[in-house]
């Protein structure tokens, strides 16, 4: 008898735009207002830790090494910044351009998935500065700057409704403030369109990765060129809210409701209630958007799904709707 057989391969590209379109789908349903892709393109299994937050973006630039000698690591060792690497995710030899990085096809190719507003996320240059050895431009101002002049051509070009600039190391090292935002408004004042910046303290295995108060990054936030920020409180608790009275009023809050370092799913009620307070604290009109303490990837897929569920739900309850 004639048996039927493969020769190997199969179109894993089309498989990861049905993943990125189930996770698309799953925020609409949930109404959703700006949508997300997931980063599910970005993931590397050898950097679980990042989830495709690092290596994805630095690894292709032009005049940026991956292989990682064991001089490097020991060079990179003795860098103040970055405990939780014990390598970097890259070195730099030379000036920095874009190389093979195409931030631009990877947003045109999410964008026809769907026809909701759709945010875009790329990590900002402090963080990537500090997982670089860099052997050319010898200190990390210089360096995040750099980045930040490559990444903002690119993202130009990128017309998503929300361009989000993730910062998750800054908050635990504030005192890098000033050319930290100097850096990333390089970013901020190319974003077609509504230009926001997530601030968190980090997560990894439902860890917070670093200490600090929110007090310390007033002066940061003052300074951005940013439309709104997204910011850590479900798990850190609200008593901090109150230095927020000092941002100024032409930057949005995006205030988090849902603990992405708990399995347990907040009820719409509960999202309301922290609305409320925040609303009393902050006054009126202050909260722009509500949204997780940060990214779902170390949760249960069901988990995640019914926290984002939750979302809508309790703001159309703090809104009577």
């Amino acid at each position: 008898m004639i048996k039927t057989t493969v020769v190997g391969s199969y179109p894993s590209q089309q498989a990861l735009e049905d993943a990125t379109m189930v996770v698309l789908k799953t925020q609409e349903l949930a109404e959703i207002d700006v949508i997300a892709d997931g980063e599910l393109y970005r993931f590397d299994i050898n950097h679980p830790e990042t989830n495709g937050m690092i290596e994805y973006f630095v690894r292709p630039l032009g005049n940026v090494r991956s292989e990682i000698t064991r001089s490097d690591v020991q060079a990179f060792g003795k860098l103040k910044g970055m405990a939780f690497r014990a390598r970097p995710a890259a070195v730099v030899e030379g000036a920095l351009h874009e190389g093979r990085l195409d931030l631009v096809n990877a947003y045109r190719r999410i964008r026809l998935l769907s026809k909701v507003p759709l945010k875009f996320t790329i990590t900002g240059p402090h963080m990537l500065s500090k997982t670089l050895l860099d052997y050319h431009y010898k200190d990390l101002p210089s360096l995040s700057h750099a980045l930040a002049s490559v990444l903002a051509k690119q993202i130009a070009e990128i017309e998503a409704e929300v361009v989000q600039i993730d910062e998750a190391n800054l908050p635990g090292s504030p005192d890098e403030w000033e050319w930290a935002a100097r850096a990333i408004n390089v970013m901020l004042d190319a974003v077609p369109n509504t230009p926001a910046v997530h601030l968190c303290f980090g997560n990894y295995g439902g860890q917070t990765v670093q200490k600090g108060t929110w007090d310390k990054l007033i002066s940061y936030i003052n300074a951005l060129h940013a439309d709104h920020v997204v910011l850590e409180f479900a798990h850190r608790g609200y008593g901090e809210l109150e230095y927020f009275k000092g941002l100024r009023p032409e930057v949005g809050i995006g205030l988090g409701v849902v603990d992405v370092k708990s399995t347990i799913i907040e009820t719409p009620e509960l999202i309301a209630q922290r609305l409320e307070h925040a609303t009393k604290v902050l006054g009126e009109n202050r909260i722009r958007y509500i949204h997780p303490d940060c990214g779902f990837w170390m949760l249960k897929r069901s988990i995640a799904n019914a926290k984002i569920r939750a979302l809508t739900l309790g703001r159309n309850l703090f809104e009577g709707k």
